[in-house]
C-alpha cells in the first residue's frame, strides 16, 4: 500500500524546488558569509604553510656567499707600503678608528 506523502510526481518538481530555493534564499547573505569565511581560511592556511616550509640542499647552497680571495702578495705589499709611509700608516689607524668617515 503506497502512501501520498511519498509518491513523486514529475509534474509537482518545479513547484516543490521553488518552495526550496525561496527557505534557502533566507539563507543566502549567510552562506556567502561561510564560502568568504571558508576561501579565507583558506588562503591563509596556504599563507602558513609556505612561509613555514623549511629550504631545501640546494636553496641552502645556493644562497652560500663566496668567501673573498685575497692575494697573499697584495697583502704584503699594503702591508710594507704601510710600514715604509709615515702617512700610509696614520690613514689606516684613522680607518680602523672609525671606517664610516670620509
Amino acid at each position: 500500500m503506497k502512501s501520498k506523502e511519498h509518491d513523486l510526481n514529475l509534474n509537482d518538481l518545479p513547484a516543490q524546488f521553488n518552495k526550496v530555493l525561496q527557505k534557502a534564499n533566507a539563507y543566502k547573505v549567510f552562506a556567502f558569509f561561510l564560502v568568504v569565511a571558508a576561501l579565507y581560511g583558506y588562503i591563509l592556511w596556504r599563507i602558513n604553510v609556505y612561509s613555514n616550509a623549511p629550504a631545501s640542499e640546494s636553496e641552502k647552497t645556493a644562497q652560500t656567499t663566496p668567501q673573498p680571495h685575497i692575494d697573499p702578495d697584495t697583502v704584503q705589499k699594503i702591508q710594507n707600503l704601510q710600514d715604509n709611509s709615515v702617512n700610509v700608516q696614520s690613514l689606516f689607524d684613522s680607518a680602523r678608528d672609525n671606517p664610516f668617515q670620509e
